[in-house]
């Protein structure tokens, strides 16, 4: 059995308008690493919302560990584009937040004392490298920092799969690759689950297990689904030159921009 089933999922907002998804299935494996990728309007954080259990689909459903995602949980955590921290919390208080609602002893976690979360909370923030900026709040760190802190903020819950809907999309180019490779050293040490929602093709074939490629919506569906067969850990600079990487990097482009082209282009 699969860790994670994405089983014929389809979506509609409205009776009568046509289903945003239609017959989505997907196996991922535990550990596994699968980003989604595709045009603006292809549902991709429409599925990822389901999986999260943000959205209840129309027909179809997701299964993680074989039973059934009909809610929110903990062992489920989103980290979105927009950081969603609490300004007038600090960052170690922000990541803090989330321990005291995982570990209340419900959902599966055993309750904890005050010193074991305290303990833990600095765990995570030393795993995001932002013990130094523990007692700053939001309006005093930057954007990548933010984002560090969303993400510590989701691995403090000890999720058994970590949602990523662009996280890095909102950031500057050299900020985005720092990041980019500290997931990747996350992914590494702790073997998460991870699905990640991006529109970027080079960072999608750096960091993924798996590509899954979206058709362009509505009534949008799986279209083909890449394995990028490159050893871990994974050097961005050998990447660069990396037949592989190209080859992958490639396919991924020859999908999006000559098989299904965004909504509105025409062809040349």
């Amino acid at each position: 059995m699969a860790f994670l089933t994405i089983s014929d999922v389809a979506i509609r907002f409205k009776p009568s308008a046509p289903e945003v998804l239609t017959k989505v299935s997907l196996d991922v494996t535990e550990g596994e690493y699968v980003s989604i990728i595709g045009h603006s309007g292809c549902g991709k954080s429409t599925l990822l919302n389901i999986v999260a259990g943000l959205l209840t689909a129309t027909n179809g459903g997701v299964l993680l560990e074989g039973k059934e995602v009909n809610s929110p949980g903990p062992d489920r955590a989103v980290v979105f584009q927009n950081h969603s921290l609490l300004p007038w919390l600090t960052c170690r208080e922000n990541i803090r937040l989330a321990v005291d609602q995982a570990f209340n002893g419900g959902n599966g976690h055993k309750k904890t004392s005050r010193a074991e979360k305290a303990e833990w909370v600095d765990h995570n923030l030393e795993l995001v490298r932002m013990t130094h900026a523990a007692d700053r709040r939001p309006a005093e760190i930057s954007g990548g920092m933010k984002q560090r802190i969303g993400i510590a903020r989701a691995l403090a819950m000890q999720p058994k799969v970590l949602l990523l809907d662009e996280p890095f999309g909102a950031l500057d180019a050299l900020t985005r690759a720092h990041l980019q490779d500290q997931v990747m050293e996350l992914h590494a040490r702790l073997g998460t689950t991870i699905m990640m929602i991006t529109q970027d093709v080079d960072e999608a074939v750096l960091l993924s297990d798996r590509i899954v490629m979206m058709t362009n919506g509505p009534e949008a569906t799986i279209g083909e689904i890449l394995r990028v067969d490159l050893e871990r850990p994974r050097d961005r600079l050998a990447m660069a030159t990396d037949p592989r990487f190209v080859a992958a990097r490639a396919r991924v482009l020859e999908f999006l921009y000559a098989r299904h082209r965004a909504p509105g282009q025409e062809a040349a």
